[in-house]
């Protein structure tokens, strides 16, 4: 999705743009939203994550630096999205292999010569909805003798809805990104993707995450 950003709407919203490397984002009303965009992990870090998961299992494609970050800065509440935490929803959620007619092909994707008994569930299907921390800015922290980081933050349930209104209304768009946390081809049977999108105006921002699985199916002629 390409979005063409106007200096005149980012000046009259407040918003600034930046963007350093593989990092890039907007400051907008106290708010630092950014994206981060790497390439995916190495052999080394694919056994470090294997060890710290219990696995031997991971998506083809994982992008271990890749994050989404929306960060309030008065308070320190910190929103935010990465493959690790979201793996780690899938090795808690321990789903059983979806049985569909691909699966058999699946079962030799990694030793194509040995019958593999396919107990875990291949599409990497998680129930992750994000990770919240709040990080205490380093000068309240020396003065409070708290650590930079903590899990305080208390959800509550509410009735309140998006609205969908003013979501539709044509405001100018003054951020886009989609952040890519892992894939898996599923052995060229299909796709198995988790991204986090988020679309920053001048009266709020919306995000959205999405775990997307496929099959493909071949036709014979």
């Amino acid at each position: 999705m390409e979005v063409e950003i106007a200096d005149k709407d980012l000046k009259a919203a407040g918003a600034e743009l930046f963007a350093d490397g593989g990092h890039r984002g907007v400051r907008i009303h106290g708010w630092l939203i950014e994206s981060r965009t790497h390439s995916i992990l190495n052999s080394a870090a694919v056994q470090e994550w294997e060890h710290k998961l219990d696995t031997s299992h991971l998506p083809e494609m994982v992008f271990g630096e890749n994050t989404l970050i929306l960060k309030h800065l008065s308070s320190g509440t910190k929103i935010h999205f990465n493959a690790f935490d979201a793996l780690c929803g899938w090795k808690q959620e321990a789903l059983p292999p979806v049985e569909v007619p691909a699966a058999a092909k699946w079962k030799f994707r990694s030793k194509p010569f040995q019958q593999v008994i396919l107990d875990y569930d291949y599409t990497f299907t998680t129930p992750y909805c994000g990770s919240c921390t709040v990080e205490i800015d380093k000068d309240l922290q020396n003065a409070r003798e708290t650590s930079e980081e903590t899990n305080s933050i208390l959800w509550q349930d509410c009735k309140e809805q998006i609205d969908l209104v003013a979501l539709a209304s044509k405001e100018p768009i003054l951020f886009y990104d989609e952040v890519v946390l892992y894939e898996d081809e599923l052995a060229d049977n299909g796709v198995s993707l988790l991204t986090v999108k988020v679309r920053v105006m001048p009266s709020s921002w919306f995000l959205l995450l999405r775990f997307w699985v496929s099959n493909s199916l071949h036709l014979l002629s």
